[in-house]
């Protein structure tokens, strides 16, 4: 295996940005850099972390040796996986620009059934957005620690006031878009299938959010394939590191 670490300019940015890939090794037989045949996980890292937390916090170099993922994982900054109200285009080019980067530089496959997305805390929103708003995209989604619940965080703590205006603009706008969660469960349908993995610590500071939010997602048109995971853990990597390779295991299970 190889880890891949990468500058460059992003069009829709209008700015450089980097991302590190995990490559598997077992590629006998095929020509190099020539990813097409591999499963493909976007990774996403949460709010005070860039692409290299999941490098440098957990073992997930050598969890994901043990199986055939190229691993993706983006810098989005502080910008919750959105097309900022005051800011950079973050959602564009996750899932517009930097998609076909990929393709084009290591040939990954985007067949449904092939690619996964999944993220802790900030990136575990990021991860559900994304699956939600096209379903058709994923064979499955995993929320680790997930800040699901937007406009409770948005309510209940005035200190994130002023990030989150940056971000969406007013809460009254958030709560009508695509950003928010609850939203898309009401007026977006399942129909591919995809699978949705929720995780959490039963002593994160999150976990009432998480809670609420797999009621809604059970009774939404996505709850069929979705499932729940909870244990003792709070709010850290050695939660996160541990639950890495449950996300790992699950998703290759969903490969056969």
């Amino acid at each position: 295996m190889a880890i891949s670490r990468m500058n460059f300019r992003s069009e829709i940015l209008g700015k450089g940005t980097s991302i590190n890939v995990f490559l598997p090794d077992n590629r006998d037989g095929i020509s190099k850099n020539d990813y097409s045949e591999f499963p493909v996980i976007y990774l996403l890292h949460g709010w005070s972390d860039d692409c290299n937390a999941w490098l440098n916090a957990t073992s997930l170099e050598r969890y994901a040796s043990d199986y055939p993922f190229v691993i993706v994982m983006p810098q989005v900054e502080l910008s919750y996986y959105t097309d900022m109200y005051e800011g950079e285009p973050y959602w564009t080019y996750l899932t517009v620009e930097l998609p076909k980067k990929m393709e084009h530089w290591y040939h990954i496959s985007s067949k449904p059934e092939k690619t996964f997305v999944a993220g802790l805390s900030m990136g575990g929103y990021g991860a559900f957005k994304w699956a939600l708003q096209h379903p058709e995209r994923f064979k499955a989604s995993a929320s680790l620690s997930g800040a699901l619940d937007v406009a409770s965080l948005w309510k209940n703590d005035s200190s994130r006031e002023k990030a989150f205006h940056r971000i969406f603009g007013s809460l009254e706008s958030f709560e009508e878009s695509d950003d928010n969660l609850y939203r898309l469960l009401d007026v977006k349908q399942n129909s591919s299938g995809c699978h949705f993995i929720q995780i959490c610590g039963t002593e994160d500071f999150l976990y009432e959010n998480n809670t609420q939010f797999r009621k809604k997602l059970t009774a939404s048109p996505f709850g069929e394939k979705a499932s729940y995971f909870e244990k003792s853990g709070d709010h850290n990597w050695a939660f996160w590191d541990e639950m890495i390779q449950r996300v790992l295991k699950e998703f290759s299970l969903l490969l056969a």
